[in-house]
């Protein structure tokens, strides 16, 4: 069944005459059910051309005591003329009442430049979908998103102008709201489409993601003179090659009064020559996490790539000798590392390990049985003798707030071997078992300074507890807050913690080894071996 009725006619006319498609002609008639817009572009063509084969004079609307014909006719050229005052006259009026074109040869739309035209038909799909298929991602469903150029608002707003003025007429209105939007219906279109072709259902919520963006560099300048009329809505952007974005336009033409629109842009808008470029297609998945807790057993290896000014320092870290494997199995494009805190390049990680998190951008590949991460797992502890990792799993980028959770609020256990210049007994360090939850201040460690900002951060230091070793050596164990720093409350960092274990015990205290016991931080979940 036909969509439009008789009272679309008048409007559904004026929109062919002037160079409009037939499914933009549906949008603009308010047509919000989607078969018709599915149908083939030349079916509709043909379909819309019959309903509007009627009586030369059925173009003009049946009033009270119409005025004679000749009047008529006369208004009707007076309001083309009034709209069209500053292009090129597309339309004009036939001695029996009819309006035609011109340009008899409507080929591209002047409304949406031949997006709902060439662009969403099978033969356009299949090419987009083999760029997908030969993208190489995995994908069990996809959103598919799309970029129109900023001035088909522009010329939107011409022809709803035109079919509002007409509509007026007959005492009818039409608001932009009425109109359904150009995405909308390539939307309905294209979407069956793209999911009979790739086997998948088209899902607002997937991580995969077909973008396709459109440009049309003939009628670029359309959107220059609001420009002029409106500037403080068109403000550069660092991110943007363009101040007219489609946001910075539709801003303007809310805040354009109609008479200065009319003034500058020809209405209807005149038919192009071309329909639009596809500029780009596009494939990309969102992130994917992956999860673990790592021990250290190097005092040799820094936990991210050590460069200072521009000069590598140590071969490796914990981060490269993990990613680099996940990296190839995900087949990212790259990667963003995150832990639990960190530990010093000499400082080693022992017990459960060090929560950590890596992003893994675009990754090609997604899907892995439990058993294919396990094995992921262990080709990364067969690689190295400096790590081992544990507890490998796939998480959601919610989850890692866990780890984060854990930074400032949880604990940590340390075992440090420290040096005194003083001689010592075991008795002389009997009473530091004693302190509990002591409150410390921590300005800024001088080797941290370049980058951390200065501050004094209050930290506790919950039990200690102490080895004897010989006259000059203990071993200390302590449970701290996390964010604790550890040597400086150690060796005092020349007065920028107090107390510290030199003050305490009257001595110059300085710390040789240091292991992190435990991070207090359940996630994530322990994982059967």
């Amino acid at each position: 069944m036909f969509p439009l009725t008789e009272e679309n006619k008048h409007v559904a006319r004026l929109l062919l005459n002037t160079g409009t498609c037939p499914r933009c002609i549906f949008r603009f008639c308010g047509v919000d059910f989607h078969a018709p817009y599915k149908l083939p572009y030349k079916e509709l063509l043909n379909e819309l051309q019959k309903f509007l084969e009627t009586e030369k004079d059925e173009l003009i609307l049946e009033v009270m005591n119409p005025p004679p014909k000749k009047i008529r006719l006369q208004e009707l050229e007076d309001s083309i003329d009034n709209l069209s005052q500053n292009g090129e006259r597309r339309i004009s009026v036939s001695q029996d009442g009819s309006i035609v074109s011109k340009n008899s040869n409507l080929n591209v739309c002047n409304v949406c430049l031949g997006i709902l035209q060439e662009f969403c038909e099978r033969d356009f799909i299949k090419k987009v979908c083999q760029k997908v298929e030969a993208s190489g991602f995995e994908f069990t469903s996809l959103v598919f998103s799309v970029s129109f150029p900023p001035q088909l608002s522009v010329r939107e707003h011409a022809a709803w102008l035109l079919v509002k003025q007409e509509m007026g007429k007959q005492s009818l209105s039409l608001g932009r709201d009425d109109i359904v939007q150009l995405k909308e219906a390539y939307k309905w279109i294209t979407h069956p489409l793209f999911s009979e072709e790739l086997g998948v259902p088209i899902d607002g919520k997937s991580l995969f993601e077909v973008s396709v963006v459109f440009a049309h560099p003939e009628t670029v300048e359309d959107c220059h003179f609001l420009a002029a009329i409106c500037p403080d809505c068109f403000k550069p952007a660092k991110n943007k090659q363009s101040v007219f974005t489609r946001m910075a336009v539709m801003k303007a033409l809310n805040k354009i009064k109609e008479e200065d629109f009319l003034k500058q842009f020809p209405c209807p808008p005149n038919s192009p020559k071309a329909v639009c470029a596809v500029l780009e297609i596009e494939c990309a998945h969102g992130a994917v996490f992956v999860a673990g807790r790592y021990n250290k057993y190097s005092r040799n290896l820094p936990q991210t790539p050590w460069i200072i000014d521009g000069e590598r320092k140590l071969e490796s870290s914990v981060e490269e000798l993990i990613s680099d494997h996940l990296l190839a199995v995900f087949k990212a494009e790259s990667f963003n590392f995150s832990s639990s805190g960190r530990e010093d390049v000499d400082v080693r990680t022992l017990g459960n390990g060090r929560p950590f998190a890596i992003e893994l951008v675009n990754p090609h590949r997604v899907h892995f049985t439990s058993q294919e991460i396990k094995e992921l797992q262990q080709k990364i502890n067969n690689s190295s003798n400096k790590i081992q990792v544990r507890d490998l799993q796939l998480v959601t980028r919610e989850a890692i707030g866990h780890m984060k959770e854990g930074e400032e609020e949880k604990t940590k256990t340390y075992s440090a071997l420290i040096w005194t210049n003083k001689a010592i007994q075991k008795k002389d360090i009997e009473f530091l078992n004693d302190i509990k939850d002591l409150k410390i201040d921590q300005k800024t460690p001088l080797r941290v300074l370049h980058r951390r900002p200065l501050a004094v951060r209050a930290r506790v230091i919950h039990s200690m507890e102490t080895q004897y070793v010989d006259e000059h050596h203990f071993r200390l164990h302590l449970k701290t807050q996390a964010g604790t720093y550890i040597k400086e409350f150690v060796h005092g960092d020349f007065g920028r913690t107090k107390p510290n274990i030199g003050s305490l015990m009257n001595v110059t205290a300085d710390i040789l080894e240091l292991d992190v016991e435990s991070v207090d931080v359940d996630w994530p979940p322990a994982l059967d071996d």
